[in-house]
């Protein structure tokens, strides 16, 4: 009886792990694949990586995507800190709980939810929809990640620290920028790159509020999609993976090395 259990949750992780990563693994062989048709297999070839480079229209939304996710986890790691650092350092304050609720809301909410209510926002202050405005949208859910983040970290962080910073006649300012923003800075740096990874993947967000000339590679991939997949669309699929998936190993390796510091 405890076998035939063992071998139902094995299989069970198994067919977990293939419905969510074969997918995904059949895309990146198919990027390699030297026929024109991507249900066909023609052998191995790297043929469409060397004509991604001739395609204009993909390279202009991947420039469009890392310049916006650049500037909108910047404005994330700033916002998202001060956030956390307000929730975890200043006590019981006017306005703590609208706060809290503002910086949660986003992450339980349907993103298409908050795409809608964005996009109403600009229509009824008359903004212009553009880079600026996908940039907003993006920024207003990365906050939150990095706030989660770096409030974990506020949480671990043994005050004590900043106590006898602040006994031995450091002013506060001080002992922000001497022992708490250092402590800190892995964490910040790990929302960073989350916000990063976040906002280069967003397709909702993007799709409601960008305008001409914002196009993100996402848009760009599903635009194209609809008319046939294209080979091309795997290669950069698969480098969009690959990217993500370098962040993300990045992220969790630069907020786990906190624990090894400690110890």
């Amino acid at each position: 009886m405890i076998f035939s259990s063992r071998w139902l949750r094995l299989c069970a992780l198994l067919f977990g792990f293939a419905f969510l990563y074969v997918p995904i693994a059949l895309l990146v062989i198919y990027s390699f694949n030297a026929s024109r048709l991507v249900t066909v297999w023609g052998g191995f070839s790297t043929r469409w990586y060397g004509e991604l480079w001739h395609n204009a229209q993909l390279l202009e939304s991947t420039r469009t995507s890392l310049l916006v996710a650049l500037v909108s986890a910047s404005l994330a790691a700033v916002l998202g800190s001060s956030a956390a650092y307000a929730l975890s350092r200043l006590g019981r304050f006017r306005g703590r709980t609208p706060l809290s609720a503002l910086i949660y809301a986003p992450l339980v909410m349907p993103e298409v939810i908050t795409a809608l209510a964005l996009l109403l926002m600009f229509v009824a202050l008359g903004v212009e929809r553009g880079f600026w405005t996908v940039v907003i949208a993006h920024t207003t859910v990365g906050m939150c990640f990095v706030c989660v983040v770096v409030m974990a970290r506020l949480a671990d962080l043994d005050r004590a620290i900043e106590e006898a910073a602040a006994d031995l006649g450091a002013p506060p300012m001080a002992v922000l920028r001497q022992i708490t923003l250092p402590l800190t800075a892995p964490a910040i740096i790990a929302g960073f790159l989350m916000a990063f990874t976040l906002s280069l993947d967003d397709f909702i967000l993007a799709q409601f509020v960008s305008g001409p000339g914002s196009t993100t590679l996402p848009m760009r991939i599903y635009s194209q999609v609809r008319l046939g997949v294209s080979p091309q669309i795997n290669a950069i699929s698969t480098l969009m993976i690959a990217f993500a998936g370098l962040l993300m190993v990045l992220a969790y390796m630069i907020a786990g090395s906190r624990g090894a510091n400690r110890a």
